[in-house]
């Protein structure tokens, strides 16, 4: 435990953390709200999927832009902005379902635009994160912003429930406006001074081409990337459908929903102190081997359940499962990647992780109104099990994670 938790000897990284943890819990009560709300006024898991496709297609779209401004800007100043601006359209959503508008398309619009300010920032937080500790804490410092992520999967939600039962979607989305202004307060009081690295000049095309090059010589950074696009097409949709099993398989509440939802963080957070107190006394390799069939079993788990508290015990191990191979394989890229490429590397990554969550939950969504939510979630997860045995066979294809600076 000592061992995982060392990042937080660090005052700047404390500082971060505890903004971060407010400002994603604000941001994932307003993404248990969205799909609730589109849910409500269609009744149909189509526009579920259409909400993860808003939420995640502009973060895309805008990766190469947010890669390159991390690598030639202030990435303190680039996050202060986005954030600022992702604030404005969380006030603009809670305004505009207060006066009365029950519009599905304006929900997936404002979205979309909280969404392309996110594409901007992301790449920056991820590079940012990195300069808060020394290169010996970096393990503890990535695993643990991703434990931020988690237990903001997991307050969110729990938070969702109780609010959306009590005071309706209007209040969730204000609480989510009010919660940026954590992160940007941290920001403000972080003191690092972090190197200004490569020129002003040059497209962003051709410093994209040139990072994307970069990486694909690099195998233990390229092979992360294209495990995590596999979590996030087959495995993360999931999430989207606690929303269906909550009303159509268990027949539960919005606070029940809360629980179920945030089941998912907790089981990330209780694996946490594992992941990151491994690194050094177990390969990176090993940490995926582990974590990838125990998350496909629990998707498959989930996927044939028919009772709420199974449900919500294997959402747990969803949470575990995928923590350990995201937040071990975002480890080997951050470790391997050279300081000048990092933010342009980030965001190729968080491009394929974003490119394949919405298309996965979009499809997932149409085939689930058609051959049924549980046929399409167990599916998913069988295919990740039989993935992950297959790796277990051919343990070479996943040494590369473990390659040095």
């Amino acid at each position: 435990m000592a061992h995982a938790l060392r990042a937080f000897r660090h005052r700047d990284f404390s500082i971060f953390f505890a903004g971060a943890v407010v400002s994603n819990s604000g941001t994932w009560l307003q993404g248990v709200a969205v799909p609730y709300v589109l849910f409500q006024l269609t009744e149909s898991a189509t526009w579920v999927g259409l909400a993860t496709f808003a939420t995640f297609i502009p973060i895309m779209v805008l990766g190469p832009i947010g890669g390159t401004l991390a690598d030639r800007f202030s990435r303190r100043r680039i996050l202060m902005i986005g954030q600022s601006f992702a604030a404005l359209f969380a006030l603009a959503l809670y305004f505009t379902y207060a006066a009365g508008v029950r519009e599905p398309a304006v929900v997936l619009l404002i979205t979309a635009a909280m969404s392309a300010s996110a594409g901007v920032t992301i790449p920056a937080w991820q590079a940012f994160v990195p300069a808060l500790v020394p290169h010996e804490d970096l393990p503890s410092a990535i695993t643990l912003n991703s434990v931020q992520f988690n237990a903001a999967r997991a307050i969110g939600p729990a938070m969702a429930g109780i609010v959306l039962a009590s005071w309706g979607a209007s209040a969730a989305f204000l609480l989510n406006a009010v919660s940026y202004v954590a992160v940007v307060g941290a920001l403000a009081l972080v003191r690092v001074q972090l190197p200004r690295l490569g020129g002003r000049g040059g497209s962003v095309l051709r410093g994209f081409r040139a990072a994307f090059s970069y990486l694909t010589h690099r195998a233990g950074i390229w092979r992360g990337i294209v495990l995590a696009m596999l979590l996030a097409f087959l495995g993360n949709p999931m999430l989207q459908f606690t929303v269906v099993w909550a009303e159509e398989v268990y027949d539960v509440g919005p606070e029940a929903l809360g629980v179920l939802t945030g089941a998912i963080g907790v089981g990330a957070i209780a694996v946490a102190p594992w992941v990151a107190g491994a690194m050094g006394d177990v390969s990176r390799a090993q940490v995926v081997r582990i974590g990838l069939p125990v998350y496909g079993a629990a998707v498959l788990g989930f996927g044939l359940s028919t009772g709420y508290w199974v449900g919500v015990a294997c959402a747990a191990v969803v949470g575990a499962g995928f923590l350990a191979v995201i937040a071990t394989t975002n480890t080997a890229a951050q470790s391997i990647v050279a300081e000048h490429f990092r933010g342009r590397v980030m965001a190729i990554r968080v491009m394929g992780f974003t490119a394949a969550y919405p298309l996965g939950g979009l499809l997932q969504g149409w085939l689930a109104d058609r051959v049924g939510p549980a046929v399409v979630v167990s599916t998913a997860g069988a295919i990740l099990l039989l993935v992950g045995i297959w790796f277990a066979w051919q343990p070479g294809w996943l040494t590369p994670l473990d390659d040095p600076p």
